[in-house]
């Protein structure tokens, strides 16, 4: 793939970016600015060359029609702060008042066009409407650069059609999520670590799967570990339970135990009665979880166990929080995990997504971390060895 130093002069040219800017928002508020701040370096390069740059990205998922609640101006703003420089807004993305940004456009100039998914043609399975769609996104610049890491596994028309359309590269944040990923598939240095949260199983089935051949370790947390313990014989109570995993997880649980691979469970966890943060929170035996409660967190010697592991790891990759963290009763798992890796001398990778907003959400600095992925399905689909249509164009033309 190429990357920016492969572009050559880029003044005055109109450069088309596929960042990915979707961020949470409560009305018009980002509550985490962290996929914007990850945008910038590259959009920054850019304009340090001379080039008029086009920022295209989607927020949430609106139905292929304009609606108010999802757009980017907001988001356009905060990158304006960002910058230090003023950003222009279209508030579409390839019609009239789009085509005026762009032609208004000078030499170190951003804009950001409305979002994307507001057009049918971005997310559309014919291949011939997505192709349409990307001709208009091509026809407003004369070189693509892909950024938008957590959008390159889907094959949709600002990611991956408009990639055979221009001159095109790899902006800084995508290569850099390539890299560490890379580590991870394919040269993790030993002990390498994984621990795995979130609520559930069959989230999480590929990667098991591919890098159960490569850990040295596995450590199990979130709403998915009841499936675990259930599938060991165990009373889970109320707790959330896949019971159609429960072969599922005894097979991995043999096939680690085959590979010498340490999987490891929590032997406590912290239930309350209902799923609230005011419930009153006990800490009992994994293997003693009362039938009127629900564990929503690890317990404090599996968190101190946990951290142990993952302080020694020479590589660790989370994905997943240990507990419902947004709760204070419940958030000590993963504040736990998220410590221990601020405290490894390997590399330590926190795999976006829920992940990623746990560590800003319980106050630790991102850069604590060896590097915080910016997309959490894309990089899980990287991990289980899928290939990632974004990335795959980029490659092949």
């Amino acid at each position: 793939m190429q990357t920016l130093s492969d572009l050559g002069d880029l003044t005055g040219q109109r450069v088309l970016v596929r960042s990915d800017l979707n961020v949470p928002l409560d009305g018009s508020t980002i509550t985490d600015d962290g996929r914007v701040r990850a945008s910038v370096p590259t959009i920054r390069r850019l304009v340090e060359a001379g080039a008029r740059v086009l920022v295209v990205a989607h927020l949430g998922r609106p139905k292929g029609a304009p609606d108010p609640a999802y757009s980017l101006r907001p988001v356009a703003e905060r990158l304006a702060e960002l910058l230090g420089q003023p950003v222009l807004f279209a508030g579409d993305t390839v019609g009239k008042e789009a085509q005026r940004t762009v032609a208004a456009l000078q030499d170190g100039q951003v804009a950001v066009l409305e979002n994307v998914r507001f057009n049918p043609g971005e997310t559309s399975k014919d291949d011939a409407e997505r192709g349409a769609f990307a001709d208009e996104l091509a026809a407003l610049a004369d070189v693509f650069v892909s950024d938008g890491f957590g959008v390159v596994h889907r094959k949709q028309a600002s990611v991956y059609d408009v990639a055979s359309r221009l001159p095109h590269a790899v902006g800084g944040l995508v290569q850099a999520e390539v890299e560490v990923l890379q580590r991870l598939t394919s040269s993790p240095e030993s002990p390498y670590v994984v621990v795995l949260g979130g609520s559930k199983v069959s989230d999480k089935l590929g990667v098991i799967d591919n890098l159960l051949d490569k850990a040295d370790a596995l450590l199990i947390g979130g709403g998915m570990v009841f499936t675990f313990l259930a599938a060991q014989g165990h009373d889970v109570g109320s707790s959330l339970l896949e019971a159609d995993q429960l072969d599922v997880a005894r097979e991995y649980m043999e096939r680690a135990a085959a590979q010498g691979v340490d999987l490891v469970l929590p032997t406590d966890v912290v239930v309350a009665p209902e799923f609230s943060a005011e419930a009153p929170a006990t800490v009992v035996a994994a293997d003693a979880i009362p039938a009127d409660q629900m564990g929503l967190d690890i317990g404090p010697d599996s968190a101190a166990r946990f951290a142990e592991i993952v302080r020694g790891a020479s590589t660790v990759f989370w994905n997943g929080p240990m507990g419902v963290f947004e709760f204070p009763a419940f958030a000590e798992g993963t504040r736990a995990v998220a410590e221990a890796l601020t405290q490894t001398d390997g590399l330590s990778v926190v795999g976006g997504g829920d992940s990623a907003a746990a560590v800003r959400t319980l106050g630790f600095d991102d850069s604590a971390f060896g590097h915080i992925s910016t997309g959490g399905g894309a990089s899980l689909e990287y991990l289980e060895g899928k290939t990632l249509p974004g990335l795959a164009i980029l490659e092949d033309s």
